[in-house]
């Protein structure tokens, strides 16, 4: 839901969205304070208090976003930044804030005692870095140990399955796809601090609008972002076998490529975007959509195509575990992730 105005069609198309997610059982939003100049988080705000829902959705939005001069992660940014996303979202509280990028150069102690303020002010329920190493964090929770202040309770790089090749705007954003972060995907396995993968759908490399053959004709299909991160022969050989599985199984691609990111072992939960309601639903399908071991290394690696890849096996699947589109999933997603949260 990429928002970049505040007029009333915006708004509509916002409730939209918004409303079919809810209604799919899917109870978190993902915004930031930079996100459309603020209109991310004021459409999401204004739906929240007209549908009375500020109890029932998981927020979590991000501040202190680099600008025309340069990195802003300091604690002055960062009071700015959250009163203003408060005010927009009209929230007292925000579930859970991330910064937005990190600054090397800033001593993470100077953050986590930021943050600690504003936990004990009741303006957030949590806090987490999006962006930032496993080097970073670690260096940030073992200071919080070490000073009595809370601990991060999350982290946002990318994660899809598409390897991000190169940084899709130039420098500042960290993933943990590829063989280079198998360290890092195994940090975040053992110590259980909640990932919350953006670009899960490659930015649009796995919507199912595009193939490896209409992207060598139209390159424009998808963004320079996603052209400069994702379209590479690596994840075109993935993009294949993935539009293989769904035309074998009646399923979806975003639904297939999303599955295989939610049954990698891992305390993941996908960020993913929508333009209109019936993606919202098709997403929202496949949460419920396992993937067996088998399946799932052949989607990133392929080999031998599995014998479960049988159009009847999946179809029957889909149906037994009441994926069909436009059924409500079973129960909001919010108390599991309150409490993945909790556990810093």
């Amino acid at each position: 839901m990429a928002l970049t105005n505040d007029t009333q069609a915006a708004q509509d198309h916002a409730d939209a969205l918004l409303d079919a997610a809810f209604e799919c059982g899917i109870s978190a939003v993902d915004t930031g304070h930079v996100y459309g100049a603020g209109a991310s988080e004021r459409a999401i705000g204004d739906w929240l208090e007209r549908r009375g829902l500020a109890d029932e959705v998981f927020v979590l939005s991000k501040g202190c976003h680099p600008d025309a001069t340069g990195p802003r992660v300091n604690p002055e940014a960062l009071a700015q930044d959250l009163a203003e996303s408060l005010d927009r979202l009209r929230l007292p509280a925000v579930d859970l804030y991330m910064l937005h990028r990190d600054d090397p150069a800033v001593p993470v102690g100077e953050m986590v005692d930021a943050f600690a303020e504003h936990l004990a002010a009741g303006r957030l329920g949590a806090y987490g870095f999006s962006n930032w190493t496993r080097a970073r964090i670690e260096e940030a929770c073992d200071y919080a140990e070490a000073n009595d202040r809370p601990l991060p309770a999350a982290s946002s790089p990318n994660f899809s399955l598409a390897d991000q090749v190169k940084d899709p705007w130039g420098g500042g954003c960290v993933t943990l796809t590829g063989k280079a972060a198998a360290d890092d995907r195994e940090w975040h396995r053992s110590t259980g601090m909640a990932i919350f993968a953006w670009s899960s759908l490659a930015r649009g490399l796995f919507s199912g609008r595009v193939t490896r053959r209409t992207l060598a004709a139209d390159p424009a299909l998808v963004d320079e972002a996603c052209r400069t991160a994702y379209v590479h022969d690596v994840n075109l050989k993935r993009l294949e076998r993935v539009i293989e599985f769904a035309e074998a199984g009646r399923a979806t691609v975003p639904q297939i490529a999303l599955a295989w990111v939610l049954a990698q072992d891992l305390p993941l939960h996908a960020i993913v975007g929508a333009a209109t309601e019936e993606e919202v639903e098709d997403l929202a399908a496949a949460a419920a959509l396992s993937l067996t071991e088998e399946e799932a290394e052949w989607l990133q690696n392929g080999g031998r195509r599995p014998l479960s890849m049988a159009r009847e096996t999946l179809a029957r699947r889909l149906e037994r575990q009441a994926v069909r589109i436009g059924r409500r999933l079973p129960g909001p997603i919010k108390r599991p992730i309150k409490r993945l949260v909790g556990r810093a």
